[in-house]
């Protein structure tokens, strides 16, 4: 399979859905779908995340790998399949921002990676946090660009916590890049600085939620 990361990765890149889906059905001759989306698609969308962070892909890169990818992965684990992962309930929202690129492009990693997770759009933080008590929502993903949003996800924390409910807080954006430890002052449970480190992260909380 480590063969075909590579060229799946530069067809990504390249926005050659053909050769993507040609390599992508080599891989479903010897695996299932479920193992080729974790040993295809999932390294290949965390090297280009990689790429990106080192200047090397446009942002409209990652974001047009990530939705094709999103549609691929929809065409051979549709939502209810049982092969999806066991997953807590998840949601992700750009926080009281109107620049939600950002956030679309984790959103789709994280369905291409084979998780289901609630789109919130935009919320302030009233209607965020009615919504993720409502949706009995464990962990809540949180995009910003700006400072003042990025401040106000220490509300949002604090508001969850009042309410006994233990939901996990992922915090990602420009803000938090620029300060290492605002993620910390704002009282989330951590921080992701790529689509690819989400996932990771997600992943990680899952193992300790078990």
């Amino acid at each position: 399979m480590q063969q075909l990361i590579a060229p799946f990765q530069t067809s990504l890149e390249s926005l050659d859905r053909v050769r993507a889906n040609a390599l992508f059905a080599q891989a479903l001759e010897t695996l299932t779908p479920i193992q080729a989306v974790e040993q295809l698609v999932v390294p290949a969308l965390e090297q280009i995340g990689a790429a990106w962070h080192r200047g090397q892909l446009a942002l409209s890169q990652v974001y047009m790998s990530g939705r094709f990818c999103e549609t691929l992965v929809e065409s051979v684990l549709p939502p209810s399949d049982p092969d999806r992962k066991h997953q807590p309930r998840s949601a992700i929202v750009v926080l009281s921002d109107y620049h939600d690129l950002g956030k679309r492009i984790v959103y789709s990693v994280m369905r291409a990676s084979g998780f289901e997770l609630f789109d919130y759009g935009r919320l302030d933080v009233d209607q965020l946090v009615e919504r993720t008590l409502a949706d009995k929502i464990r962990v809540l993903m949180i995009s910003v660009l700006i400072l003042p949003s990025a401040l106000k996800v220490k509300q949002v924390c604090d508001r969850l916590k009042e309410s006994g409910v233990d939901v996990k807080v992922v915090v990602g954006g420009a803000p938090f890049l620029f300060d290492a430890q605002l993620w910390k002052e704002v009282g989330a449970d951590a921080m992701g600085s790529s689509a690819s480190e989400a996932v990771a992260i997600v992943n990680r909380l899952m193992g300790d939620m078990q």
